[in-house]
């Protein structure tokens, strides 16, 4: 009975932290997806682009303005792509931190 209890907590902590990868993943996606909006010229008064920047804007937290470059795309993509690294590096390291 107790290798049962022992294979069952191991299984719940391994979801949980799939769940935390995957939710890291979700936030840097939405990241690369205002990246790639931003750098193919979306329509900024589209419901869809506002969708995603309304998202992409809180999640980036402090990277957007954390470099300042002359060139307008170049600066979006260093910018929320640091943001888009950070989540994925913040969240495998604490869904390691889980799984333990």
């Amino acid at each position: 009975m107790s290798r049962w209890r022992s294979t069952r907590t191991g299984s719940g902590t391994y979801t949980a932290a799939r769940i935390i990868s995957g939710v890291g993943a979700v936030f840097a996606l939405i990241e690369v997806l205002y990246i790639l909006m931003i750098l193919f010229g979306a329509n900024q008064a589209n419901g869809f682009f506002r969708f995603i920047q309304s998202l992409a804007e809180p999640l980036a937290l402090f990277f957007p303005g954390l470099f300042t470059l002359d060139n307008y795309n170049l600066g979006v993509i260093l910018n929320y792509g640091l943001a888009a690294v950070f989540w994925l590096v913040v969240t495998s390291i604490i869904a390691r931190l889980v799984a333990r």
